[in-house]
């Protein structure tokens, strides 16, 4: 919930309210790295400490589903205890389970402390886009947002190359464990920044924490993410499939009690009725889970399938990365006022031409094929990405209420995330499943084709539902 608060000597008390931003924004990088640099570092974690197929999916869906449950639970216990102890809270627990990570030993305490630096994650990340509506006034608020597009947009760029290049160059000794450890210097420069120079900001309604709104919607993405993950793994028992069944009704419980509650829920019920925002959560689901599940089994095939090294992985995957870059820049500066709506349309166009040409190369040149040959393709879907992805968001809060906006960003946000874990554990077991018992070069190869189907059959769904969101967006939708 993003609460904005004008309290009083707030000229005084923000001259330094760029280097918050600068903290903000550090914190930010170290969410975005977390969430995709561990993809190119999943084949060196599984030769070290062991582990399955499903630990793979696992290291990726944890963080992600963690981070995505906690993250309206994290904006409101700022709301409740103060935006910069809470920060300072998230960024402290963030940067010691990140050292945890590092050492962990074995599948399951990885496992264990990346769930627990995603729920972290969610407790730092909403209190630093609280503060900067706070700190900054209103004429240099589009300037301080402008800066998110750029940064997120280069993380996007260097995660993967970054990840590849720490497990590659494995310095100390350390091996795949230095993308953990890189995030200890970037936190406790967000931490000690935070506490010098950081205000706090409290709602002054105070809202009481919604306990049992979390525990439903908790319960819910569990029921339905669990199954899809350790499903395969299981020999999918008749109970995996009545607990996916079962987050149904959990889910309408938890809308249902939210219409209803008194107080301070989770979501404000009015959002809840408005077709357009109900209709971005719908999207976002559907893009995010299309988007992340299949960028995961990419990169499984070239490190699995195709024998790459983690650096060659990652710079394989940089077209990607440049071009969801450049199609932000395209969407942000141009297309989006032109097009409106149709421009979320028109990026997944461009996605799915750029899908049809990376099937088009893998049959043509086989488990021959080279980086050089994926780049246009993969140059072509991250344009689409770009220009789909930047301006979701708006649309999503196109006839949001200002007193609803707090809470519709967190909502939205976590329904981005959630689309990423159903993703992950979607995609990546129709993957594994695919290639169980003969994981030879020729089968992961068609086993990655037939993923750019399943991924496609997700953008024909998000492009149906685009016609749900608003026409026009909200223009301060950050």
């Amino acid at each position: 919930m993003l609460t904005h608060v004008e309290a009083p000597g707030h000229q005084r008390h923000y001259q330094r309210r760029w280097l918050v931003l600068a903290l903000v924004l550090a914190a930010e990088v170290m969410d975005l790295l977390d969430a995709t640099i561990v993809n190119v570092a999943g084949p060196s974690i599984r030769a070290d400490i062991g582990g399955t197929d499903t630990t793979l999916q696992w290291i990726s869906a944890g963080y992600v589903l963690s981070f995505a449950v906690m993250l309206i639970t994290g904006g409101r216990l700022g709301d409740i205890f103060g935006r910069r102890r809470m920060f300072l809270v998230g960024a402290a627990g963030f940067t010691l389970a990140s050292a945890a990570c590092a050492l962990a030993q074995t599948p399951g305490q990885l496992l264990a402390f990346r769930v627990l630096q995603g729920a972290l994650g969610a407790i730092m990340i909403p209190q630093g886009l609280g503060i900067i509506r706070h700190v900054f006034p209103p004429k240099e608020m589009g300037k301080a947002f402008g800066m998110f597009g750029p940064v997120m947009g280069l993380s996007a760029v260097l995660g993967p190359i970054v990840g590849g290049a720490l497990v590659s160059a494995d310095l100390f000794g350390t091996g795949w464990r230095m993308i953990f450890l890189i995030n200890l210097p970037v936190g406790l420069f967000a931490l000690f920044g935070a506490w010098k120079v950081m205000p706090e900001v409290t709602s002054p309604a105070r809202p009481r924490l919604d306990l049992l709104g979390a525990a439903l919607v908790t319960a819910g993405s569990l029921a339905l993410i669990y199954p899809l993950v350790q499903g395969r793994e299981e020999g999918w028992p008749a109970w995996m499939w009545g607990l996916m069944a079962l987050s149904v009704p959990i889910f309408a419980v938890f809308v249902w009690y939210q219409r209803r509650t008194a107080g301070s829920p989770l979501i404000e019920p009015s959002l809840l009725r408005q077709r357009g925002f109900t209709g971005g959560l719908a999207v976002l689901l559907g893009f995010f889970a299309a988007m992340t599940g299949f960028l995961l089994v990419f990169t499984l095939f070239l490190q699995l399938g195709l024998g790459y090294s983690a650096m060659e992985a990652g710079l394989t995957q940089a077209p990607w990365s440049l071009g969801i870059a450049v199609g932000a820049v395209l969407s942000g500066a141009v297309l989006t006022q032109k097009l409106g709506r149709k421009v979320v349309q028109l990026g997944l166009l461009v996605m799915a031409a750029g899908m049809l040409g990376l099937w088009w190369t893998l049959s043509a040149q086989g488990t021959a094929v080279t980086g050089w040959e994926l780049a246009p393709a993969g140059l072509v879907s991250g344009i689409g990405m770009g220009i789909s992805m930047v301006p979701l968001f708006g649309f999503a809060l196109g006839e949001v209420g200002e007193h609803e906006a707090g809470s519709a960003s967190g909502v939205l946000t976590a329904f981005q995330q959630l689309g990423a874990a159903i993703g992950v554990a979607l995609v990546g077991t129709l993957f594994f499943d695919r290639v169980a018992g003969q994981p030879s070069p020729a089968t992961f190869l068609d086993a990655t084709q037939e993923m750019i189907w399943v991924a496609g059959g997700f953008y024909v769904l998000t492009f149906a539902l685009v016609f749900l969101l608003p026409r026009k967006p909200r223009e301060d939708a950050h």
